[in-house]
């Protein structure tokens, strides 16, 4: 539904449908594995829970972890696939589907030529139709501008009537006119425009074939779209971070030596201070940025030679450092960020496959806490911590690409946080707690009550 105004009124076909669902069936995978193994083991634990048969297996003197364990063997494996799968699959999909959903974004709509409007789909030609009758190929009052030679409105065609349709499995659309008129004007080599040939010939029936090739979906190159993180392994996405890294060093190094080759005089005479901070102007700093210093460099400057000739140069030289330093930093940061996404898609092929181990141990003690099975209760707990789960990673995830966190904390907190979680629960899960019992809470309410200030009545 996100894309539904793309796929409108373009004739695409079901296979170029089948096609799309199918690539983004697939790139839902690895999020809704988390999600299913939450999902199976709060239902299947609390339908033990609810028979009865966990109460036994625990009177037995087995305890819930042990209970786990053949499920969390289970999941091992899952985490083995998801991560196979995060790392061949994704990419794959992601490549294909991406691709065909910007094929389908860029294929033009139907053919609509509708009444009074000027139709300007056809390249090289404007098409308007008075009245289409309700055969939709019965035309009145029709006229069509040729652009093609692109010399504005020197070829102008007029009808009183005419046919529309296609040929050759809509390759080609036909336009049979009746009773019109062609006006040209064509301006002789070498000539101006003052000097023309205008040329008027009238007809009975006059037929135009139009092209419709740029009708239709084509498929662009895949590798176009293979710099796209989205669509690279571990291995490609290594080597992209590890060239993004060296580019920088290399770029911040030939930043620096343009800035000390300036004939800015901070720079030219004091080969030491050639490291300034960018916020309070201290030359242990090993990174020259633009900031305040700059300005506060300027408003001395102005105090002491402000009748001065050299004042105008130095103030001109400062300015121009000042720029580039500003240029010089977004290209910088601009490239960081594309180093940070890298990195965090890398690890999301691993964050991925380990979230399955976190949701089976929280969806197990949960199941044992509850003791509700089916589609209830247990549905309702599994969308509200994979809401929860995916809110901190997508938060995880802006802050790490920013740079305003490490990116391998941003993109491991929500697994740590789940981890934490389920060994709270399994412990609850043990002792039998009654997490979910309102009583539980009522209880504690009413001993907590008498230390709250009872209000007085106004009367």
């Amino acid at each position: 539904m996100l894309y539904f105004d793309d796929f409108v009124g373009k004739n695409l076909g079901l296979d170029i449908f089948a096609k799309l669902f199918f690539y983004f069936s697939i790139i839902t995978v690895p999020l809704s594995l988390p999600l299913s193994t939450l999902l199976a083991a709060l239902m299947c634990f609390g339908n033990l829970g609810e028979h009865t048969e966990l109460t036994a297996i625990k009177s037995a003197g087995i305890p819930v972890s042990r209970v786990i364990r053949p499920a969390f063997i289970f999941t091992i494996f899952i985490c083995m696939f998801s991560f196979w799968y995060n790392n061949t699959v994704t990419p794959w999909a992601n490549l294909k589907g991406y691709s065909l959903l910007y094929d389908i974004k860029t294929t033009k709509v139907t053919l609509n030529i509708s009444e009074g409007i000027f139709y300007r789909e056809i390249p090289g030609y404007s098409i308007k139709v008075q009245e289409k009758l309700a055969d939709d190929k019965t035309l009145k009052n029709i006229i069509v501008y040729n652009h093609s030679s692109r010399d504005g409105n020197k070829n102008v065609t007029v009808a009183d009537s005419g046919k529309m349709y296609t040929m050759y499995d809509d390759r080609y659309l036909i336009f049979e006119l009746y009773n019109g008129i062609n006006y040209s004007e064509q301006k002789s080599n070498g000539a101006s425009y003052d000097d023309t040939q205008f040329t008027k010939n009238s007809f009975k029936k006059n037929r135009m074939v139009f092209s419709l090739e740029s009708f239709g979906i084509k498929r662009t190159d895949e590798n176009q779209f293979k710099y796209h993180e989205y669509m690279k392994n571990i291995s490609e996405l290594d080597h992209q971070i590890d060239s993004t890294r060296k580019e920088l060093k290399r770029t911040s190094k030939n930043h620096l030596d343009v800035v000390k080759n300036q004939s800015v005089y901070q720079f030219k005479n004091y080969n030491n201070r050639v490291e300034i901070d960018s916020t309070s102007g201290d030359t242990t700093k090993r990174l020259i940025l633009p900031g305040p210093w700059i300005d506060k460099k300027l408003e001395a400057l102005s105090k002491s030679y402000r009748n001065m000739e050299i004042f105008d140069v130095v103030k001109t030289n400062l300015q121009s450092s000042k720029s580039q330093l500003s240029t010089n930093s977004s290209i910088l940061n601009g490239k960081k960020r594309e180093m940070y996404r890298a990195d965090v898609e890398k690890w999301h092929k691993i964050t991925y496959a380990v979230a399955c181990l976190a949701m089976l141990i929280i969806g197990s003690s949960l199941g044992a806490i509850i003791k509700k099975g089916g589609f209830g209760l247990p549905v309702l707990l599994a969308i509200s911590f994979f809401i929860f789960y995916y809110v901190m990673m997508q938060l995880g995830d802006k802050y790490a690409k920013e740079g305003i966190i490490p990116v391998i904390i941003g993109t491991w907190i929500p697994n740590l946080v789940l981890f934490i979680m389920g060994t709270y629960l399994i412990r609850k899960a043990t002792k039998d707690a009654r997490l979910f019992d309102s009583d539980i809470y009522i209880q504690f309410w009413e001993k907590i009550k008498p230390y709250f200030p009872k209000r007085k009545s106004l009367s």
